[in-house]
């Protein structure tokens, strides 16, 4: 296994969309870090937020910096070119020391075959061929197998291994190719590689995840967290909807795979599950941390859009002109709510007729805009389909520039504020702390 920049334990993805949050983020890890839990944090900004915004990584890297130096924090922190592919990958070179690799589009296609692109790939003659020579290279993934910390064996045939491998084989084969792209560039020492398997149909099962191992390790991949698809829906900013108890049975399952697979196929011991998406699902932090506990595990868990939505409370709460702002998003965001929702369609749920109309968002108070936004459960006023939103209304922020950062700045103490305390009191504390 090729030599890798080490993650340590616990990591946390912060997505920074204006790259004005980096010191609100990392007074929050500090804050989990005096309560004796450390977390890392990892700037995260994927190359369909750079294009929205018209931002360039060298922001990303220019905010993070920045705030290391001034808040003075001595620990490892990264920077994640996140869901990227061959193609999208080259900008984030000289900025980047944390790749998520998005194979997604590869899922469930067959290998083309020609193979052999490295020594330690074998050369295939076609896709048959691909999917024989893995399955003849892995005989102990056909049978009974048994993973401590799973209460019975699973039991796989051939036929099964076939089946999985024709699934996830050009994925993995891809991803192998866009780890080497990167290692050439960068050194395979200073970086870390993250594989994203979670956009597809259903949740990986035991055996998937460790044939997806194995194949991963036979790229020669140093994989240190992977993305698997769990149960449930994941929407962006609002919490998990789904079976809790079977969510638990497959994070558990999963983490007892990855310690199998890190001994069985020699994956680096830091190997840890990431959970995308992963911001307020405040019902899932119970049983994450319960597992968590029992396998000693590590996890790195990735959030994006969350700082932006404090931005928007921060304005609303400050009142005057930050509130005219943050209602005005609101209205534009309603009348291009196609064109934002598109995109993201498999990750947000809303209901167009819970949306408020923008006369009746004019009129709103302060205490009136921050209740509906702010995910808390517990109040009567939150509207998640508003909240989801203006999860993916960034881009209108983004169209009004200056405005909209100058009114960030103006407003900074209480910005700051709220993003400090979401990231800390209802991410870090929950998962990490105590």
């Amino acid at each position: 296994m090729p030599n890798y920049l080490k993650l340590e334990k616990f990591s946390f993805g912060v997505g920074d969309r204006f790259a004005h949050q980096a010191e609100a983020q990392l007074r929050a890890c500090m804050m989990s870090a005096e309560a004796g839990a450390p977390v890392i944090p990892v700037w995260n900004k994927s190359n369909r937020e750079h294009l929205t915004i018209g931002s360039e990584p060298a922001s990303t890297r220019q905010a993070a910096d920045a705030a290391v130096k001034k808040l003075g924090w001595t620990r490892p922190y990264h920077l994640d070119a996140d869901h990227i592919r061959l193609e999208t990958v080259d900008r984030f070179l000289p900025h980047c020391d944390f790749y998520t690799i998005d194979v997604a589009d590869s899922i469930g296609k067959a290998v083309s075959g020609g193979g052999g692109t490295t020594p330690h790939v074998v050369a295939y003659r076609g896709p048959g061929d691909a999917v024989q020579g893995f399955v003849g290279k892995h005989p102990e993934l056909a049978g009974a197998i048994s993973v401590p910390g799973i209460a019975e064996p699973f039991h796989t045939t051939i036929a099964d291994v076939e089946r999985i491998v024709s699934k996830y084989l050009l994925a993995t084969q891809d991803a192998g190719k866009i780890y080497r792209h990167i290692a050439s560039a960068k050194g395979a020492a200073n970086f870390i590689t993250e594989v994203s398997m979670d956009e597809t149909d259903s949740p990986q099962t035991p055996p998937e995840l460790l044939i997806i191992l194995a194949a991963l390790a036979d790229e020669q991949i140093p994989v240190q967290t992977i993305a698997p698809k769990f149960t449930g829906r994941f929407n962006k900013g609002v919490d998990y909807v789904g079976d809790l108890a079977q969510f638990e049975k497959e994070f558990n399952d999963d983490l007892a795979v990855i310690q199998f697979a890190i001994e069985r196929y020699g994956l680096p011991p830091t190997l840890k599950l990431s959970v995308h998406s992963g911001s307020d699902k405040f019902s899932i932090y119970a049983p994450i941390r319960r597992a968590l506990t029992r396998f000693r595990a590590g996890l790195h868990i990735k959030t994006a859009g969350t700082t932006w939505l404090e931005e928007v409370i921060g304005l609303a709460e400050a009142g005057g002109d930050g509130l005219a702002l943050a209602r005005e998003i609101y209205a534009d965001a309603l009348d291009h709510v196609e064109e934002l929702c598109a995109p993201y369609a498999t990750v947000i749920d809303i209901d167009r007729s819970r949306l408020p109309s923008a006369g009746i968002v004019r009129g709103w108070t302060s205490a009136q805009y921050v209740s509906a936004l702010r995910h808390d459960p517990k109040n009567a006023e939150f509207n998640p389909h508003f909240r989801q939103l203006l999860h993916v209304g960034y881009k209108i922020a983004a169209k009004k520039g200056d405005r909209y950062l100058n009114a960030l700045k103006a407003n900074q103490e209480v910005v700051a504020r709220n993003v400090t305390g979401n990231l800390y009191d209802r991410h870090l504390k929950p998962l990490f702390v105590g």
